[in-house]
């Protein structure tokens, strides 16, 4: 099989159907990433079959559990999930944050042969950043732990927002360490198609006090 097929296989299996401008996009994305990380080591995933898998697919799993127009992806690294998401949601705006130099000019070079107009890429620190608006939906793939994201974007949620933690296994410890003033809202099991290992996203938010007295 080829990546094209693999892409499209993924997608029937998942239910997304993306138009066919899109599909080509994240095909695009997928052979930028692969002639990059020869020479930038962005991601330790080489092949373009398993990227399809490991990173595509991965990333649009989440889909559903957005909420709202205004998205922060924290700690993007190559884009990821920001940049599948942005694709295939043209009509939600999203900031791509991470604080690499090599991975944000690689974000930066995506976003802009891509032809993404709802993404805007930021170098900075989360713990720094300081945006104009707060967004309704901060999501995170390779951070630390859920803690350590409660902490570090909590205050970068606006009223009624999420913030979304992407696992592998059910992260039973980190839950258990959850700074006061957030609560899990859900704890989702993700199913992605070809991937043999576990996935779960995790759904936070602020409590009903926290939000008060914010």
């Amino acid at each position: 099989m080829s990546v094209e097929r693999d892409l499209r296989a993924g997608l029937q299996a998942m239910g997304l159907e993306l138009p066919e401008p899109t599909c080509a996009q994240l095909l695009e994305y997928v052979a930028l990433l692969a002639k990059w990380n020869r020479a930038y080591n962005l991601t330790a995933v080489r092949d373009p079959r398993q990227m399809v898998t490991r990173h595509i697919l991965d990333s649009l799993a989440v889909l559903p559990h957005l909420h709202g127009q205004n998205i922060l992806d924290v700690g993007t690294g190559a884009g990821l999930p920001g940049i599948p998401l942005a694709l295939a949601c043209p009509e939600r705006r999203f900031v791509l944050l991470d604080s690499n130099g090599k991975k944000t000019r690689f974000v930066t070079q995506a976003v802009a042969e891509l032809r993404l107009k709802n993404v805007q890429v930021v170098r900075e620190r989360v713990e720094s950043y300081r945006p104009a608006q707060t967004f309704d939906t901060i999501i995170a793939r390779a951070f630390s732990s859920v803690g350590a994201l409660s902490e570090a974007a909590g205050p970068l949620c606006a009223p009624g927002g999420r913030l979304l933690a992407m696992k592998g296994i059910y992260p039973v410890a980190e839950l258990e360490q959850l700074p006061a003033g957030y609560e899990v809202r859900e704890a989702v099991r993700l199913e992605v198609p070809g991937l043999d290992a576990e996935r779960h996203l995790v759904i936070m938010e602020r409590s009903e006090t926290q939000s008060a007295g914010a």
